[in-house]
């Protein structure tokens, strides 16, 4: 077998550039008169690797179990593993690549999960290959431009810069219609809330069908572009699948805590004890002081010198305090 490798430039240097690029290695192998071509690139992470993945389907690309994610059709497949996208001629074995997939996996840095984005995008109807995956306004621009959306030029603004990331793919049902479905996630509802006004005022001609251009969903944003009639496009932006959930953290009971009977059973007998006990100092305390009072007169507690009384003088009577018990 002989080995070529080159490790020129990407044909669409700009967007890899974008997504992180750090090195590229074009490898032929040749065996037997049979040629393969084969090409291995690195990004900054999997998501920009992602993004480059879904950037070379080509429409009719199926799905196959290769790596993290990947597709194949008669002309080559696609393969991603991590933060490596490698691209392979089609007269190729399955045995091969899966070889290649494994001795590649140590070094793929799987550092994230792929984007959560694209399980957004409803099944039913999707073109499959259609799919596209953008971090910034130069992946948003190709995917848009693949998928027949040239009047984009405000629209591929998005808001990258507050932590956007876009998903589109193409829709095509029989007997309902087509279009182009763009999903924007942003990180809170907030910010999705702030790009609904830049983006009503920069939406193509296209998508502009119906009364309700773009759909927030907490914080995912829905765009039809192109779509075939304003009913598609209304069912379309509703069947992205996106739902937010609430936890309630609350501590609950669990099989290890005590019945709630006897836990209220313990309450009332300890309410019972603190008033048990309360009643049995308080004589204690007053039976002290009468018995002393009785014992000793006037010389422990109550002593004339020490109490004094306020007196108003309505009187010539002088006050003997010792009246007053």
């Amino acid at each position: 077998m002989n080995r070529f490798t080159d490790t020129s430039a990407p044909p669409d240097s700009a967007l890899w550039r974008e997504a992180g690029l750090r090195n590229v290695n074009n490898c032929e192998y040749s065996s037997n008169g049979k040629t393969v071509q084969i090409r291995l690139t690195q990004f900054a992470d999997p998501s920009a690797a992602y993004e480059v993945y879904t950037s070379l389907l080509r429409p009719g690309a199926m799905p196959t179990k290769l790596g993290e994610i990947a597709a194949f059709d008669k002309d080559g497949v696609a393969i991603q593993e991590g933060s490596l996208v490698v691209e392979s001629t089609a007269n190729i074995s399955r045995d091969d690549l899966a070889a290649l997939v494994d001795a590649l996996e140590a070094k793929s840095e799987k550092t994230t999960p792929l984007p959560p984005i694209r399980m957004y995008l409803p099944a039913e109807g999707r073109l499959v290959g259609s799919e596209r995956y953008a971090l910034g306004p130069l992946a948003l621009k190709s995917a848009l431009a693949q998928a027949g959306q040239t009047d984009t030029d405000g629209l591929v603004k998005a808001g990258f810069n507050d932590g956007g990331e876009a998903m589109l793919a193409r829709y095509s049902e029989p007997g309902k219609g087509t279009g182009v479905l763009l999903l924007l996630e942003y990180p809170t509802p907030n910010v999705a809330e702030q790009q609904i006004h830049h983006l009503a005022e920069v939406l193509p001609a296209s998508a502009k069908v119906g009364e309700q251009h773009i759909v927030r969903k907490g914080s995912l944003l829905a765009i039809v572009l192109a779509p075939s009639s304003k009913e598609y496009a209304a069912s379309l932006r509703e069947a992205a699948n996106y739902e937010t959930q609430v936890t309630w953290n609350e501590p609950h009971q669990t099989y290890s805590d005590p019945p709630l009977l006897s836990t209220i059973a313990k309450i009332f007998i300890g309410t019972g004890v603190f008033m048990v006990s309360a009643i049995v100092l308080g004589i204690a305390f007053g039976g002290v002081r009468i018995i002393t009072k009785r014992l000793f007169p006037g010389k422990v507690f109550d002593r004339p010198e020490q109490i004094e009384v306020l007196q108003l003088g309505l009187t010539s009577k002088r006050i003997d305090p010792t009246d007053l018990y």
